[in-house]
């Protein structure tokens, strides 16, 4: 392996990063640092988030800055203000004895005005976010003809965010002679098409295999039943005192549900996602960092470009549809070098998905047993008694109130006092797992018994039956749905659609009707307007979701009529 030094980085600047801690280049840094200190070399380099890519592209800008000239020489493109500051933050301190270098970061949701006089007095390297970049170009305060560098960091995150022609609009203003240097955890075709337009002769960097997932983090998936998910969830934190993570959600709705689920069963937990202020943000990442939060709840879309160290898990509550966003959030965890653990609550639906993202990543996914209550209960009580050991006694500080402790305490022996104390930190605990009882697996094949009517609740199982057959029971509302047998929708599919969409109480579902362009569901009256609420709108199927109740039932003449129609109106009744 080799050094920094031998890599051609300015002592300078190794003096910084040691203080910060980097005793050797990692492998991404040992191929990109001293190709990108030559003149005109541009590069694709592939590796996972955590893998050292801001250092493997910032010290060799850094080194080849003009301090004299004090104009835009490089700028960073990144997807959200999260990476855009932790990135500026860490350019400060890779430079911090170089006299007079300025790095600036410019993101949506802060004061433009504050950004516009940053810029104007003066600035060498400028860390951004797209859409405010452009903002600033058009207003004539930021001025990039002078710019040399061009880093697109986590390329592949600002594609998945519509951020292509953002980044066409920019680059149109920077000199054509600048240098490409393109970083991604995955190489979509996105990412091949940037660098057929806008890059030279690139040389591409590949740390692991293309699309590949980190080396130190272990996959591990739960098959459940959907009724149980949240119960699995939650043992799965339990089994884990020390968890520190991510949890990943497919909606706003389920993300803030399950947050609040879990606040509300005393986990040190909260949410993120699109629907929070700017501020609201700030404030529950800053508490994320500080650990006062142990479970994040998140939407992809809201945790992209997180640079939080340390995780040790993420789960995912359901897969993603894509494989690269999988990739993304499991390259959360085991990053510089530590190990990590990505976790999947999957029911057998999702089973070919497992499948193919092993392919991709060219991992192995291991089937995990659910933690029994029992195991549960042995692991937090050895977690106790590890802290116990390894907590540091101030002798100083409790040396005048121990006596008064000891008198108190005098009539009982030591296996008296071990026991209330491992009584009063467990007793709720052991209470709860000796009454739950254990989690049965589903098993494949599993169909409803004829005349059960199918349920779903949190975590309730996905039936793939047609329904009671019975006509209407009083008190149950009927639903349209714009899907039917020509999408290829089944019964269990409109069943996963509120397992994905709707996490929390029970709701009961009766007949299922299906016709070639379009549908029928029965739900509780009292469900109806959440499940049309949930549903409506949401994308599946390759379409947008149209869920409204029904008012009539159509008779077997009038469901054939419609039927033959070669599209799918919304049945109003007869």
């Amino acid at each position: 392996m080799k050094t920094f030094e031998e890599l051609g980085v300015d002592p300078v600047i190794i003096r910084a990063i040691r203080e910060i801690g980097y005793e050797s280049p990692m492998p991404v840094q040992e191929e990109v640092i001293p190709y990108l200190l030559g003149n005109n070399n541009e590069v694709i380099a592939l590796a996972q988030t955590g893998t050292g890519k801001t250092a493997a592209f910032g010290l060799p800008i850094l080194q080849k800055i003009n301090r004299k000239q004090v104009q835009p020489q490089a700028v960073v493109l990144c997807p959200t203000r999260e990476l855009c500051l932790q990135i500026a933050d860490d350019l400060k301190d890779y430079s911090k004895y170089m006299d007079d270098l300025k790095v600036t970061p410019v993101y949506g949701g802060s004061s433009i005005e504050s950004q516009i006089r940053a810029l104007r007095r003066g600035v060498h390297i400028i860390v951004a976010t797209p859409g405010r970049l452009i903002d600033l170009i058009n207003r004539k305060a930021a001025d990039l003809k002078s710019v040399r560098d061009v880093v697109l960091d986590e390329a592949d995150e600002m594609l998945n965010m519509g951020f292509s022609e953002s980044i066409d609009e920019i680059l149109a203003v920077v000199p054509e002679n600048r240098n490409m240097l393109l970083f991604s955890a995955t190489m979509p075709t996105g990412i091949a098409k940037i660098a057929k337009k806008y890059m030279r002769t690139p040389k591409e960097i590949t740390i692991g295999r293309k699309n590949e997932g980190a080396q130190n983090v272990r996959h591990i998936f739960y098959m459940v039943n959907a009724k149980d998910k949240y119960l699995v969830l939650k043992r799965i934190a339990d089994y884990n005192p020390n968890i520190y993570g991510i949890i990943f959600c497919r909606t706003k709705k389920e993300t803030q549900e399950i947050a609040d689920l879990l606040i509300k069963d005393g986990y040190n937990a909260d949410s993120l996602h699109g629907d929070l202020s700017q501020v609201q943000r700030d404030y529950v990442m800053q508490k994320f960092r500080i650990r006062n939060i142990q479970l994040l709840v998140a939407t992809d879309v809201a945790a992209r470009g997180l640079d939080v160290d340390d995780l040790t898990h993420i789960i995912n509550y359901g897969l993603p549809d894509d494989i690269e966003s999988y990739t993304h959030r499991s390259g959360r965890t085991g990053r510089v070098g530590k190990t990590g653990t990505s976790i999947a609550i999957i029911h057998l639906k999702e089973k070919h998905k497992v499948k193919d993202i092993e392919k991709q990543i060219n991992k192995k996914f291991e089937q995990g047993a659910i933690p029994t209550g029992k195991q549960i209960c042995e692991r937090q009580l050895f977690s106790l008694v590890d802290k116990i050991e390894k907590v540091s006694v101030n002798e100083e500080e409790i040396q005048s109130i121990m006596p008064s402790i000891y008198r108190k305490l005098d009539w009982l022996d030591k296996e008296d006092v071990i026991k209330r104390l491992i009584s009063l930190e467990f007793n709720r605990l052991i209470d709860y797992y000796q009454d739950a009882g254990e989690i049965e697996m589903p098993q494949e094949g599993e169909r409803r018994r004829k005349g059960e009517r199918q349920t779903y609740e949190r975590g309730a199982g996905r039936s793939s039956g047609k329904g009671t057959g019975r006509a209407s029971e009083k008190g149950f509302s009927r639903l349209f749905i714009n899907l039917g047998k020509i999408d290829g929708l089944r019964p269990q599919a409109i069943i996963g659609l509120m397992n994905d969409n709707i996490p929390g109480r029970k709701i009961e579902v009766g007949r299922i009707d299906l016709l070639k362009n379009f549908s029928f569901f029965e739900v509780r009256e009292t469900d109806r307007d959440r499940v049309i609420r949930a549903l409506d709108g949401v994308k599946a199927f390759g379409r947008r979701l149209a869920v409204e109740e029904a008012q009539a039932s159509p008779s077997e003449d009038r469901k054939k009529q419609i039927e033959g129609k070669g599209r799918a109106p919304r049945y109003r009744g007869n």
